[in-house]
């Protein structure tokens, strides 16, 4: 089998131990090179192989690529997302496919929740109001009312990996939970303890507004200035998802009006024009994409590194991407 990733993120993929795993079970043919592979890597690196593991940044296995390692069966990526990376021919020569995303899905709804506390607790403008010199006086407190999540109404747009962790993890804070999703059915809202509403109605209802959508021709800036216009005074929104699934123009003119909380971890380009609104609204908070691991990403390379040893032994995947799959993911 065959690492694709690039030597110098082996330290933040991939634990000692499941590497001393995947060499029990297979001989490893590594990329060489320190960044991950591009065509003519793969095209060398895969002649022999049965499986390999890919990462960000690896080359697309294209017709090509798939022509040039005539044993290879198996594809586990390591990301957000496979698409980028899986052609027509891979699934024309039926390599079963698998992603660790569900693994990366924990860390950006840990990140999720943190900001969802901090913003409901107006923690990033009341800062800044002390750092200038302010305390509580009553002009900040009526603008920046710091309230608890505890008991708030939270709206998840979205309820794949990401949404249903976060669900998860809202559990102690007694909070409403609502879910726009099409493919999420009332037996399994039922289930997870969330209600089923359309979009309007969670902008409506929602305190807080977290999105965790794939970004598809259908979601593509489906939160415009209607469904933003919805949004209560003093609501906070959150995308740890694409950028592309708000209309960053309709976002602007509505934190413009100081009604709202915005957190974006993504933006629409990424990153935002050096002059956008967004690096100086006061009620607007641009992450650079850091809601997933950033340092350690262990928990994907142990993930990818069983579905490989579970493919060599002729066992089912833990988490196989189908072509039917790719309207409803990222």
């Amino acid at each position: 089998m065959a690492i694709t990733i690039g030597q110098s993120h082996y330290r933040r993929m991939f634990s000692a131990a499941a590497l001393d795993d995947l060499s029990a079970a297979a001989e490893i043919a590594h990329h060489a090179g320190d960044e991950p592979a591009g065509k003519q890597d793969l095209l060398t690196v895969l002649a022999e192989a049965d499986a390999c593991i890919t990462g960000w940044g690896v080359a697309q296995l294209d017709a090509d690529v798939v022509a040039a390692a005539p044993r290879l069966g198996h594809m586990a990526h390591m990301g957000g997302s496979v698409k980028r990376f899986v052609s027509e021919a891979v699934w024309e020569r039926g390599i079963r496919v698998t992603s660790a995303a569900i693994t990366l899905a924990r860390d950006v709804a840990e990140t999720t929740l943190g900001l969802m506390i901090v913003g409901r607790k107006r923690i990033w403008p009341l800062g800044n109001h002390v750092r200038d010199g302010g305390w509580r006086d009553h002009a900040v407190w009526d603008r920046w009312d710091a309230r608890e999540l505890h008991r708030s109404t939270v709206g998840l747009v979205g309820a794949g990996n990401v949404g249903r962790h976060v669900i998860e993890l809202l559990a102690p804070f007694s909070v409403t939970i609502l879910v726009a999703d099409p493919y999420l059915s009332d037996g399994e809202a039922e289930s997870l303890g969330v209600e089923r509403v359309e979009l309007v109605e969670l902008m409506d209802r929602s305190d807080v507004v977290s999105i965790h959508a794939p970004e598809t021709a259908q979601t593509r800036r489906m939160i415009g200035a209607g469904e933003l216009s919805r949004l209560g005074d003093g609501a906070v929104l959150i995308n740890t998802a694409r950028g592309g699934i708000i209309d960053e123009a309709a976002l602007i003119d509505e934190l413009a009006t100081g009604r709202i909380f915005a957190f974006l971890d993504v933006t629409d380009p990424e990153p935002p024009a050096p002059d956008s609104p967004l690096r100086h609204l006061e009620n607007a908070v641009v992450t650079p994409h850091i809601a997933g691991c950033i340092d350690n990403c262990h928990r994907m390379g142990e993930l990818a590194v069983e579905e490989v040893c579970r493919y060599l032994a002729g066992r089912p995947a833990v988490n196989e991407i189908r072509p039917d799959m790719f309207d409803r993911i990222a």
